[in-house]
């Protein structure tokens, strides 16, 4: 018995130990001492990649927004791994690519920053590829067959 309750002391200890959190990080946002050398109305958007380094994501355009996202996750055993901290950093420029505002955010603020804005419909809806090609038949007029536009 006394070989016996420190093996099962052990043996507990152990799965408890697995049971802890696990946190991940993601992404990389500019910390203050960096973001203090960004001068609104002066610097470009190439001084702004010199300072603080490239976005995480930019703008859809050309030309558009720099975004810089972290994730904090924190996994625990078998449960859903749950994201316990975001910071977004959204870097604003004007038309001439002249720095306008810097902004942050985070979970707590509750405001959703959208990094990209395509939205495709594909126009189908809830029909099979057959019943495409059928539906198609009757729309052919006789000027698109012979070429007469």
């Amino acid at each position: 018995m006394r070989t016996f309750t420190p093996l099962l002391a052990a043996v507990l200890a152990l799965s408890l130990a697995g049971c802890s959190s696990t946190f991940r990080n993601h992404g990389y946002v500019p910390n203050e001492e960096e973001l203090q050398e960004l001068v609104v109305g002066i610097d470009t958007r190439a001084s702004v990649e010199d300072l603080v380094g490239p976005p995480t994501a930019g703008g859809v355009l050309e030309g558009g927004n720099y975004f810089y996202v972290r994730s904090r996750v924190r996994t625990f055993a078998f449960t859903r791994p749950q994201i316990v901290e975001r910071q977004v950093l959204a870097v604003s420029f004007d038309n001439e690519g002249v720095l306008s505002n810097i902004e942050r955010f985070g979970l707590e603020d509750g405001r959703v920053v959208s990094l990209s804005r395509r939205v495709t419909e594909s126009g189908v809806t809830d029909t099979n590829i057959v019943r495409q090609l059928f539906g198609n038949i009757g729309r052919i007029g006789a000027g698109g067959v012979f070429g007469d536009n």
